[in-house]
């Protein structure tokens, strides 16, 4: 049985908390943001967790 491997893009856009959490970063924030406000902005350059649904897909993708 070969080994398992991991989703490239996903390795690169999750991080593992130190509680098993999994750390995400938001989207909608590279480009067209003259008509984006700035407290949306600001709230968009925070991290994020993901969602308890797509908790099991991503631990899925990064082989945990």
């Amino acid at each position: 049985m070969p080994k398992m491997k991991t989703k490239a893009g996903a390795k690169k856009r999750f991080k593992l908390t130190g509680s098993g959490k999994i750390k995400r970063k938001h989207a909608f924030k590279s480009h067209i943001l003259t008509k984006k406000g700035t407290k949306q902005k600001r709230n968009l350059t925070k991290s994020g967790l993901v969602h308890d649904a797509d908790m099991n897909n991503v631990k899925h993708q990064l082989g945990l």
